[in-house]
């Protein structure tokens, strides 16, 4: 994979890599359904676990799957319109959590442990935020394609399951932006309080969004142009990921409202790009729940969380190995000496 990712050095070689992207594992998504259909059970009565074993077969493209090695993926960077006061706290937070997450100490360290995932947390040039993007680009060419890259660097071999996520004051203020950008709309409708803000900090953030769109309308057709223009260097890193995992076959839970708007960048490339990829919740973020509709994606909770650092994207892999344990574990008809529904 480093050699894919040291190759995606700019956005035609990224654009080259999309229609390489392989397609499902349709034998092994079979051989999933064929044997759920012979567990001691109505048809469908597990509901969205059954749908999970089969969708983590086909996306590993082996039967049955496994989930021995989940990962967890922290991007962490910081914005330069973080300036203009669009977050309840300093954009010194970012690098302090990071080091909360080395330290053992934040939520998402609490929730690897719970689940057996590795963690891993990856700063992206926290000491060069990107550009205020309500007066320039975010970031070069250079610069967002490096960290796409960098992203794709996170995928190795052996893992089963891919959870991402992000760090990054001011990134609910980015997610909003893109997602403008994507969908259209007002940035009324997808700017939320992110950590905290309200009122007229609120009203003012939602000035930033439109600002930062309207100057960078010229580019709104091209996806990679969006992400360089309004992104951040985590969003692009949470893009590489998404690439990289998919040619590697490995699955993908995406975490909250800014984890997903990066995805919402993969999407626009190519609609099939993120049928790997699972959405953990819905984030109390209220853009997550219309993004969730233009991705046409059903979220597995909806706990109203909203703290992002992978913490949802980490425990859906609770749900996915209880779907994976009925799955492989549960007795057929045959062995159970159970009789079967009646004609």
């Amino acid at each position: 994979m480093s050699e894919i990712a040291q190759a995606a050095a700019s956005f035609a070689e990224i654009r080259a890599l999309v229609p390489e992207l392989p397609g499902p594992d349709l034998a092994a998504g079979t051989a999933a359904a064929e044997r759920e259909s012979k567990l001691t059970k109505p048809a469908g009565a597990l509901g969205r676990l059954e749908e999970l074993t089969g969708w983590l077969a086909t996306w590993q493209g082996r039967y049955p799957p496994r989930l021995d090695h989940p990962r967890t993926c922290v991007f962490a960077g910081n914005h330069g319109v973080a300036a203009r006061g669009v977050s309840a706290y300093p954009a010194e937070v970012t690098a302090q959590m990071v080091q909360n997450f080395i330290a053992g100490g934040a939520a998402v360290n609490q929730l690897c442990k719970a689940v057996d995932a590795d963690l891993r947390v990856y700063e992206m040039a926290l000491e060069r935020p990107t550009a205020d993007f309500t007066q320039a680009a975010a970031m070069t060419e250079a610069e967002c394609a490096r960290a796409i890259a960098y992203g794709m660097m996170a995928v190795e071999p052996g893992l089963d399951v891919l959870c991402l996520g992000e760090m990054g004051i001011a990134n609910t203020t980015s997610a909003a932006a893109l997602c403008l950008a994507l969908y259209g709309g007002e940035a009324a409708d997808w700017t939320g309080p992110g950590t905290g803000v309200a009122g007229t900090a609120l009203a003012s953030k939602i000035n930033v969004v439109a600002e930062g769109v309207a100057r960078h309308k010229a580019v709104l057709g091209d996806p990679l142009e969006v992400l360089r223009h309004l992104g951040g260097h985590e969003l692009a890193a949470i893009v590489g990921a998404i690439l990289a995992a998919r040619l590697a076959r490995t699955p993908v839970i995406l975490d909250g409202f800014a984890c997903t708007a990066a995805a919402a960048i993969v999407a626009a490339l190519d609609r099939t790009a993120l049928d790997h990829c699972i959405v953990a919740h819905v984030s109390a973020e209220p853009g997550h729940r219309r993004l969730l509709a233009k991705l046409g994606k059903t979220a597995l909770v909806d706990f109203g969380m909203r703290l992002g650092e992978a913490s949802g994207a980490t425990l859906a892999v609770a749900i996915l190995k209880a779907g994976l344990a009925c799955h492989t574990g549960m007795a057929t008809f045959g062995e159970a000496g159970v009789s079967g529904k009646s004609d």
